[in-house]
């Protein structure tokens, strides 16, 4: 689901039963499934395992993509495959940058987890730094399109309207997303927590204590990010792909710009979580640019989207302390996550900063 580069030999530990995938696959009769079978591992990302499956070679090979969850127990209701693949089954035809989804498997026995399997979207990902593809990080004009993308279609998909979609009834209780966010986030800190931290316990009651009122429900995706989508390798402006829909739901549309602001910070300040957007280059449009743009386009009230920025920071930190408890209680052996703890507690003072 990215560039090439970002393919590697599946991880000792995260490797697939691929006969008995190859089986389940072709009795589904998803197209190509009997031809042989090859599959690497994307290397991004620290949540939800992804995987390319290739079948047969040269020009008639057919890709596609595979989604699962984390090894080992996972936060209820997270890292949620079904939701994905009722999203993305239906979702490609109101938004065409999400990958259509073929296949959805609940049975444990064929891989160790519920899995998804979609189709492959090739396009650049942008992680922290810009790739040389768009001028490395010296091309001013690209970088604004950078930051202009990532904002223009999140207000494109916040405009689907949830009816045509066939999506209305994803989720329960639209109304109160907000309420049940901010109460499901602060369950996941306590029992994510590994050490005291009064800083992370005091932002907790604050958010609880200052909860605006939500706007008008749309779709909203839940990790809106510049590495979660995929960019025209031509023209730096123009997405290919939207990744990452587990927790595609409805509710409040600020939820979806605070994540994303979580991540964006201006140039001369301290980048923001373990793998930031290159939002300090030249050209790239600052916090307050990216949130007047959103407002302008999307015709919303943006006057407490500081709050949402707070809270998308929190949520930020909580993730990475959830992925850190796992590795702490030997449910990952994942090398990378062994210094997620500090970085949480960097996410926790950042949010605590960002408070209006």
């Amino acid at each position: 689901m990215a560039q090439p580069s970002d393919v590697i030999d599946v991880r000792a530990d995260e490797r697939l039963d691929e006969p008995k995938l190859q089986a389940w696959l072709t009795a589904q009769a998803l197209p190509s499934a009997d031809a042989p079978l090859a599959v690497s591992q994307f290397a991004g990302g620290h949540a939800n395992l992804t995987y390319l499956l290739r079948f047969g070679s040269g020009d008639a090979m057919h890709e596609y993509v595979l989604r699962r969850p984390p090894l080992g127990p996972v936060a209820p209701g997270a890292h949620d495959m079904h939701r994905e693949y009722r999203a993305l089954h239906v979702l490609w035809r109101a938004f065409p940058p999400a990958p259509r989804a073929f296949l959805y498997c609940d049975d444990a026995a064929v891989i160790g987890a519920p899995f998804v399997v979609m189709e492959r979207r090739h396009g650049i990902v942008v992680r922290s730094a810009v790739p040389e593809a768009y001028g490395g990080g010296r091309d001013a004009a690209a970088n604004r399109k950078l930051s202009e993308v990532v904002i223009d279609t999140l207000v494109d998909f916040h405009a689907v309207e949830p009816d045509a979609s066939g999506l209305a009834d994803l989720g329960k209780d639209p109304a109160r997303f907000l309420e049940r966010q901010v109460a499901g986030w602060l369950g996941r800190y306590h029992r994510a927590q590994t050490g005291t931290l009064p800083e992370a316990d005091a932002l907790a009651q604050w958010l609880s204590d200052h909860r605006p009122a939500s706007p008008k429900t749309t779709l909203l995706h839940n990790d809106w990010r510049l590495d979660n989508i995929a960019l025209d390798p031509a023209d730096p402006g123009r997405c290919v792909a939207v990744y990452d829909w587990d927790m595609c739901t409805l509710g409040d549309p600020l939820a979806d710009l605070g994540t994303l602001l979580a991540l964006w910070s201006n140039r001369g300040s301290a980048p923001a979580g373990t793998n930031p957007m290159p939002t300090q280059t030249e050209g790239f449009l600052t916090r307050e640019e990216a949130v007047a743009r959103y407002g302008e386009r999307s015709g919303r009230d943006v006057s407490h989207v500081p709050w949402y920025d707070v809270f998308g920071t929190f949520k930020m930190a909580v993730v990475l302390q959830q992925i850190f408890f796992r590795f702490a209680k030997g449910q990952t052996q994942d090398a990378r996550f062994k210094g997620l703890e500090h970085a949480a507690r960097g996410l926790f003072t950042l949010a605590a900063s960002r408070r209006p």
